[in-house]
Formats: structure tokens, sequence, C-alpha cells
């Protein structure tokens, strides 16, 4: 998909193109890759704030008596663990324990649930949600009719503040949402106000109708100007994703992984009944997985990337795959995750890796992120 006419453009395309944003093809969408610049705008979110255009996302809604049924059979995370008002992570797997995309699940009432999935997955989760509703929960996929800001950083909640009188935003809990009446939050009209985010920072990610997203926008970077808030676009998205350690679907996890060798096993709750995949993990988990994802630190002048070899620390042997890498903007030095053999000597923080790198070996080392400590 390279033609710019098959792409769909967000509510908040005008602003990007005002602002001179960099925009790149992404998941369908016309998305803006960066404005001032990935460095820049990663470290305002870092030090400040950063508001982050992702109406790309999709949204399905469950509604029903068997919406719970329905979600708890999905997913691997436990459901009967949510409330009105909170909002969990979950992955969502094929019986052989392959991840079919990860997932914010909200619940917004006993019988209606908001799923929040990736931009690129989204025909194909809302096919796997149909083709597994033997309950005949009522299913609807709502992404074109929700936009998607994510105001994160130290300085969110503050900014965000200035613009509502209905709720004290920072007494959110983190994963806990409020839903705001038209006429609450910068005149717009309902917001879904929740306290997540994919940067490793405090944030808030802002559900609004698309015609809502223009005003909003210009609400909060009106609002959060003076106080170092800057757009950010997908480039320093990922950037902070991976220095907080978060997977990337398509990357770091995908139908040929499980949660339990990436890291994700927190999320599988085996003794809450069946779920699609359960029989599979509780296999995985019992057996120990023969990999796993660890996260390095490179200690050469060097950048890793998706794709390069991970080589044992002694000899020329591939011992697995780069799966996302970059320049830390806050380290100065390159940081990656990847998968290697579920043995200590790879997997234990401190342990040398070597990368390569188009004919150079970076020297690397083992570490647990987040990279950027606090």
């Amino acid at each position: 998909m390279t033609s710019t006419e098959t792409l769909k453009k967000t509510p908040l395309d005008d602003r990007h193109r005002q602002l001179g944003a960099r925009m790149v093809p992404f998941a369908g969408f016309e998305m803006p890759l960066q404005y001032t610049g990935i460095i820049d705008e990663h470290m305002a979110v870092r030090r400040a704030a950063g508001l982050f255009d992702v109406s790309h996302m999709g949204e399905i809604y469950v509604r029903g008596p068997q919406a719970f049924a329905f979600v708890q059979h999905l997913v691997t995370n436990d459901v009967a663990r949510l409330t009105d008002g909170r909002a969990q992570y979950t992955v969502m797997c094929r019986p052989d324990g392959g991840i079919v995309d990860d997932l914010l699940v909200y619940r917004l009432a006993e019988d209606t649930y908001m799923l929040v999935v990736n931009a690129a997955n989204i025909d194909s989760d809302f096919a796997w949600m149909q083709a597994n509703n033997p309950m005949g929960a009522t299913l609807e996929n709502a992404s074109d009719d929700v936009a998607l800001l994510a105001l994160q950083g130290p300085r969110a909640f503050e900014i965000a503040q200035l613009l509502t009188r209905a709720v004290t935003i920072a007494e959110i809990p983190f994963y806990h949402f409020v839903q705001l009446p038209a006429g609450a939050l910068a005149g717009c009209g309902p917001v879904l106000l929740s306290h997540t985010g994919y940067t490793g920072e405090p944030g808030l990610e802002l559900y609004v109708r698309p015609e809502d997203a223009p005003r909003l926008w210009d609400a909060l970077l009106d609002a959060g100007t003076p106080l170092g808030l800057k757009p950010a676009g997908l480039g320093a998205r990922d950037t902070l994703r991976l220095e907080a350690g978060y997977c990337l679907y398509g990357n770091d996890i995908t139908t040929d992984t499980n949660p339990i060798e990436a890291g994700l096993g927190w999320l599988v709750k085996l003794d809450k009944g069946d779920f699609i995949g359960r029989e599979a993990l509780t296999a995985i988990k019992e057996q120990g997985p023969r990999r796993k994802l660890v996260g390095f630190v490179v200690e050469d002048r060097g950048i890793p990337r998706a794709g390069y070899p991970i080589l044992h620390p002694e000899r020329d042997e591939e011992i697995g795959q780069v799966t996302s890498g970059s320049q830390s903007p806050v380290l100065g030095q390159g940081i990656g995750l990847g998968y290697v053999p579920a043995d200590p000597a790879f997997t234990t923080p401190g342990q040398p890796l070597r990368i390569s790198a188009r004919g150079r070996t970076l020297a690397a080392t083992v570490t647990r992120p987040p990279f950027h400590k606090k």
C-alpha cells in the first residue's frame, strides 16, 4: 500500500500538515513520523509532555449478556478482576499459544467492553473475534468512529487538568478511566479519559468522537505548550516504548511467539478457567520456554536493528535475533530486544552478547528493561 490515495487519514491530518509533520504510511494510514525531530520529541515526553495522534488504533465494542463470557474466553488475562472504570492489558492467543494481538480491555459496564487493538490488526482481529464467538456476544468494529489522543509525560495530568473541573485527574489510578459527559473537557463531546500509555511515563489516553479531535488537540497544545508540551510522532512513540521495554506487535510478538517466552507470562492466568490457547500455554509454562525475549544495551558505537543476528558471546554462532533496536536518546547508547535460548548464560542481566551489524560485531550486555532508569 504505497499510493497516498489508498491511505486513510486521521481526523487530525490537517493539524499535522500545518505543523510541518513528516507524514509516512503506517498500517494503512498516513501518520506523522515526526515534527521537530524524534530525539527532541522523545525528550519532551521524558521531561514534560508529548501529544500523540494514535487515532489509527482499533476500537471494538463487545456488548450483551454474553459480553463477559466472550472476552474472558478470548484473552489470557482474568477479565473477572475488572470492575466498571478499570482497564487491563492482555493478549489473545491462538490454540497453539501464538499471539494474535496484544490489546487493552476496558470494562465500560457489566455488559459492555471496549477492546483496543493494534492498527495493523484491526480487520484480522475482528475476524478472529467473530470466528471465536460461540456465545453470541454482539461485536462492533467502531474504529472509524473513535479518535484517540495520547498525552504522555510527567506534566500530562497537570496539562489536562487545565481543561476540566469535572474530575481530579491525578486521582485516577493507573489502568483506571473515567467517562466524561459532553462539555466536561475543552467543550468536546463525551470523552473517555484513561490513565494508560505506551511510553513508560505517566500519561493519559483520550478517546473522543472524530469530529471533536481537532478541538481537543488544539486545546491541549494551547494549554500545554507553555509547560513544555510538544506534538510527537510515531518515531518518538517507538523509541519511548523501546526504552520502557514494551513489546511491539509485529516485531517482538507475533503469531510465532507466545507470551511465556516474550516475558508476558504475567498476563496469562491459567487458573481463571478455559480460554483460547490455555492448553498450549499450560504445557509451555510447565516445560519452560525454549527461548526468551531479553533486553540489551550495546557497549560499542552502533545501533542494533530488527533482524540483526545475536551471536554467542565467545564464538561466531548465531543464537538469536534482534526484534527491536534503536539509539536510546536518554542513554546515548544502542538498545534492543531480541530472542535468545532460555539459558541463564544468555538471559541473566550482566551477561555479554554480541550483535552482528552489517559486517561489524557490536558488544552488548543483557539488561532488564526499562532502559531509562529514573
